[in-house]
């Protein structure tokens, strides 16, 4: 029987993971299991900087961005003295399981521990990106969404004003699910990102086209690009200057950055925190080990830790199309 677990929040942070965590604390609570966090991510875990989570710590936490348990990456993790020291720690605190909350470079931690480790261990999807395999969003995701879509809007009123054109540059690593849905809602002109093929210099040119056919038919007037982090050679605001440069209009660069990672979660990521946690926990209970609690299509489901990082998971191919379709027209 699983009687003590522990949780950690791991790599990039993601607004509803601290929803996560109170959901998991309050379903051990119903379990009669004890739980743990640590701090930093698997820096905690190495460090055994740990403190004990009651019901009463997680009270009022679900609206708040961030994390309560801080989050970091760990290159120790990445060598096998480092996975052995995790789970040493691990069996020296007695911990039964381990429940992680990030993205697929946390579960390849997890799997490293794994080879030394005899309890469970099972993660929880956290990441603004929505690159994790198994699960249809990530929580972060669409708070993500909803604060790129904030910002693109502003900025429109401002390329509307002056009558410029503007490139806004989103998250994603190197995934285009946070460019094409905010693009997509916003009413972008144009969307750069990895899954509509790599754009170098040589390339140039199939970006000109649009606008240009743009201002033949609407004559000057705002035009905004959004485009997905490492889309082009030296970023986007070499990108901006070199339209500049061709089209003799200025073209401003605005990066985002990690404005997009912070903020209260909207209800959507809320409520998944708080599904995928509680199941997390329930899964724990019923035997899980080195799986990740995902929802596909409303359900709740495990999916292996093996396979999240596959990237086998892939943006909307009608919007892609659309998309695609529109920007041509």
């Amino acid at each position: 029987m699983i009687k003590r677990i522990a949780v950690l929040t791991s790599g990039g942070d993601a607004p509803g993971m601290n929803a996560c965590i109170r959901a998991v604390v309050l379903t051990a609570a119903a379990y009669n299991i004890d739980v743990i966090g640590f701090h930093h991510g698997y820096n905690g875990l190495l460090e055994e900087d740990y403190q004990t989570l009651l019901p009463q710590h997680v009270q009022h936490i679900i609206q708040h961005g961030g994390t309560i348990l801080k989050s970091a990456r760990c290159k120790a993790l990445y060598t096998e003295q480092g996975a052995i020291q995790a789970a040493e720690v691990l069996h020296k605190l007695q911990l039964d399981a381990l429940v992680i909350i990030g993205g697929d470079g946390s579960f390849r931690g997890a799997l490293a521990i794994a080879q030394h480790y005899s309890g469970q261990l099972i993660g929880v999807p956290g990441t603004i990106d929505n690159d994790v395999d198994g699960t249809d969003f990530t929580i972060g995701f669409a708070t993500a969404i909803d604060t790129a879509l904030d910002a693109i809007d502003k900025i429109r009123d401002t390329a509307d004003a002056f009558e410029r054109i503007f490139l806004v540059e989103l998250m994603g690593r190197h995934s285009g699910y946070i460019a094409l849905s905010a693009g997509i809602a916003a009413g972008a002109e144009q969307i750069i990102c990895p899954e509509f093929g790599p754009v170098t210099k040589a390339q140039l040119a199939k970006l000109l086209v649009p606008i240009q056919h743009a201002q033949l038919l609407r004559g000057k007037s705002s035009y905004i690009m959004v485009v997905a982090e490492n889309s082009y050679p030296g970023g986007t605001t070499a990108l901006a200057e070199e339209l500049s440069a061709e089209l003799g209009t200025e073209c401003r660069a605005c990066i985002l950055g990690h404005i997009q990672r912070g903020g209260k979660p909207v209800g959507a990521d809320r409520i998944l925190a708080t599904k995928l946690g509680a199941y997390a926990v329930e899964q724990l209970v019923n035997g899980a080990h080195l799986m990740m609690a995902g929802e596909i299509n409303q359900q709740a489901v495990l999916y292996p830790l093996t396979q999240t990082g596959e990237r086998k998971k892939q943006i909307d191919p009608y919007l892609v199309r659309w998309q695609q379709q529109i920007a041509s027209d």
